[in-house]
C-alpha cells in the first residue's frame, strides 16, 4: 500500500503533469512517427455523464480531469448493449449485439474468436491483459441466464435484492475493491517491469469491476448485487450538495417494460429521499475508487517515461441508473445506464476537444487498428475514432467509410420483458421493442428533455417514423426479436431436460425464490404455458 492513498504520490505526479511539466511532446498526425502503444482501460458500470458538466460537479475524478485537459472526452458515446457480456462482445469484435448473437451475460463470443488484440498481436504488438473481461460465452450465474431465458413468461418475480448501501472501513482506507486494486498494481508493475525494456509497441487492457454494485448475500443463498459499498476515505471526494435527485413518474404511468424492469430489480417500493441520495452517493464514491486507479496506470506511465509515447482510451462498458426511472442497475435505455465514459489522450490527440459526435462501443476495434497502421475490415459495425481524435488524421478507415450520424444501442437479457432497439442521432432518442407494434415506443428530446421524462412519440409520428426507417435499415428488429424469443425457449428446454426430478427445486431456489415459494404451482404452471404456446 502506498503511503498517502492512491492520489498522493500519483497525485502529485498529475498535478505537475498539469502545470506542463514539458514531459509530452507537441502532438502530430499518427503518420509521423513510430506506432504507438496503446492502454486501454475498461471498468464496469461509470455514467458517461459524470466526465462532463454538469454531472462532473458531483465527484471529484482528477485522472479523468486530467485526459480531459491532454486529450479528448466525447460527449456522446453509448454502450451497443447495456450489459456486461454484450456490451463486452460488442467492443471486442467491432460488431453490433445481432450480429455476434451476444444476447444475455451467458450467450457471448466464441472464446476463439478472433479480436482486436489477437490481430494486434499478429501484427508486432506486444499484448497483454488483466481483470475482467468477460465478453465470451458460458459465464455469470445459473440465476442470471434463467431469468433472461424466461423474460416472456407471464409473471412478476423480484430478482434482486432491494438496493442499499454499505460504509466499510475507516477515512484513511482507499483500497476498497481489492480485486480491482491488486489487478491495477500487476498492470503497474508489467508496465515498470516489463513494458519499459520492450523495442517493440504494446497494447494493455486492465478491465475493473468498479464502479458496479456489490453482492448482497443478506439477501439469501442466491442473491444478486444490489449493495453501493465504499468508505469514508472515498465519500467524502463526493458533493452531496450536488447530487440530483431523480424525478419518477408513478408507477401507474410507467412505460409497461420499465415497470417490469422497476419490480424485478426491486425497486417499486417506498424510498425516502435520503435513501436515494445516499444510493447516488455512495455510486459517485465508487466512481472516485475507479478513477483512482486510472490514476495509478497513467502515473506508472510518466514513471518509466511512456506516456508520451502511449495512448489512453477510457470506457466503461454501460452505466449505472443509481435509481433515475426508479432503478438501479443498467439494462435500460435511459442515459444512466447507456451513455458511457469515452476519453483518450497521447500522441496525435488534440487536447482539450469536446467531441459531439455520436459513437459507441463497436468503434474501438477500428481504432485500435486504425492507431496500429493495420487494415481495418469493412465489415465491422464500428467506425474508427482517428480523423475525430487527431489533428490532420487521414486514416485508412476513413477514407472508404463515412461515418454515419446515429449509434445503435439494443438489449436482449434479464429484468426486461422484450427485446428493446435504440437508435441515438441529433437530439433524439428513439427505443422500440420487440416487434415494433406490440409495445409503444418512446421518443425522448435530450435538448429539451436531458432527463427522460416525457415521451414525445405520439407528439412527433413523423420523427417516429423516419427514425423508424433508419433502424430497420440497419437491423430487422422484428426478425432479431423473434430470433432471441426462441433461443431462450430452447435454451430453457434444455437447461430443464438436464436438471430430470431436480428441476422444480433447482428453479425454486434462484434469485427470484422468495416471491417464487409463495406460490410455486403458479409460477410452474406459467412457465408449462410458455413452452406450449
Amino acid at each position: 500500500m502506498r503511503d498517502g492513498g492512491p492520489l498522493g504520490r500519483a497525485g502529485l505526479v498529475l498535478l505537475l503533469m498539469a502545470a506542463g511539466s514539458g514531459a509530452r511532446p507537441r502532438p502530430t498526425a499518427p503518420g509521423d512517427q513510430p506506432p504507438s502503444n496503446v492502454v486501454l482501460v475498461a471498468c464496469d458500470s461509470l455514467d458517461g455523464r459524470l466526465t462532463f458538466f454538469p454531472g462532473n460537479q458531483t465527484v471529484d475524478l482528477p485522472s479523468i480531469n486530467f485526459m480531459k485537459r491532454h486529450g479528448t472526452v466525447f460527449l456522446n458515446a453509448y454502450t451497443n448493449s447495456p450489459i456486461c457480456c454484450p456490451s463486452r462482445a460488442a467492443m471486442w469484435s467491432g460488431l453490433f449485439t445481432h450480429l455476434t448473437e451476444s444476447w444475455n451475460n451467458f450467450k457471448g463470443l466464441d472464446p476463439d474468436y478472433v479480436t482486436w488484440m489477437d490481430i494486434m498481436e499478429k501484427h508486432g504488438y506486444r499484448t497483454q491483459k488483466f481483470g475482467k473481461l468477460d465478453f465470451t460465452s458460458g459465464h455469470h450465474s445459473v440465476s442470471n441466464r434463467v431469468e433472461a431465458w424466461t423474460r416472456d413468461v407471464n409473471f412478476l418475480l423480484r430478482q434482486e435484492a432491494r438496493p442499499m448501501v454499505k460504509l466499510t472501513g475507516h477515512r484513511k482506507q482507499f483500497r476498497v475493491m481489492e480485486t480491482d486494486w491488486r489487478n491495477t498494481d500487476k498492470a503497474v508493475n508489467w508496465i515498470k517491469e516489463e513494458a519499459v525494456n520492450f523495442t517493440q509497441p504494446f497494447v494493455l487492457y486492465l478491465g475493473l469491476n468498479l464502479p458496479h454494485p456489490y453482492p448482497s448475500p443478506y439477501a439469501g443463498e442466491n442473491f444478486g448485487s444490489s449493495t453501493f459499498l465504499t468508505s469514508p476515505y472515498w465519500l467524502e471526494k463526493v458533493n452531496y450538495e450536488a447530487i440530483k435527485i431523480p424525478k419518477w413518474s408513478s408507477l401507474s404511468e410507467m412505460h409497461p417494460v420499465d415497470y417490469y424492469s422497476s419490480y424485478t430489480k426491486n425497486c417499486t417500493g417506498e424510498f425516502t429521499t435520503e435513501e436515494v441520495r445516499n444510493i447516488r452517493a455512495f455510486y459517485y464514491a465508487m466512481c472516485a475508487e475507479t478513477d483512482a486507479m486510472l490514476g495509478e496506470i497513467i502515473s506508472a506511465l510518466r514513471d518509466t517515461g511512456l506516456l508520451g509515447k502511449t495512448i489512453i482510451i477510457f470506457t466503461a462498458d454501460h452505466g449505472e441508473l443509481a435509481m433515475e426511472h426508479r432503478q438501479f442497475y443498467k439494462m435500460s435505455m435511459y442515459e444512466g445506464s447507456s451513455h458511457v465514459p469515452l476519453l483518450v489522450m497521447g500522441p496525435g490527440v488534440r487536447e482539450q476537444q469536446q467531441i459531439p459526435n455520436v459513437v459507441s462501443l463497436v468503434d474501438i476495434y477500428p481504432t485500435m487498428l486504425d492507431i496500429a497502421r493495420i487494415t481495418v475490415p469493412q465489415n465491422l459495425s464500428g467506425y474508427s475514432l482517428t480523423p475525430l481524435l487527431c489533428e490532420n488524421a487521414e486514416s485508412e478507415a476513413s477514407a472508404s467509410r463515412a461515418r454515419p450520424s446515429w449509434v445503435l444501442s439494443e438489449f436482449h437479457g434479464c429484468n426486461v420483458n422484450s427485446s428493446v432497439y435504440m437508435l441515438r442521432t441529433g437530439k433524439w432518442k428513439y427505443i422500440t421493442y420487440s416487434d415494433g407494434s406490440s409495445v409503444s415506443p418512446q421518443l425522448f428530446d435530450l435538448t429539451a428533455d436531458p432527463d427522460e421524462l416525457t415521451n414525445v412519440a405520439l407528439k412527433f409520428p413523423v420523427t417516429v417514423h423516419s427514425l423508424d426507417k433508419i433502424l430497420r435499415s440497419v437491423v430487422n428488429y422484428p426478425k432479431v426479436s423473434s430470433a432471441v424469443q426462441e433461443y431462450n425457449k430452447q435454451q430453457f428446454i434444455s437447461w430443464k431436460q438436464s436438471l430430470g426430478h431436480n428441476y422444480s427445486s433447482v428453479i425454486a431456489n434462484l434469485r427470484w425464490h422468495q416471491d417464487w415459494l409463495k406460490d410455486r404451482k403458479k409460477y410452474e404452471n406459467a412457465i408449462d404455458k410458455w413452452l406450449g404456446s
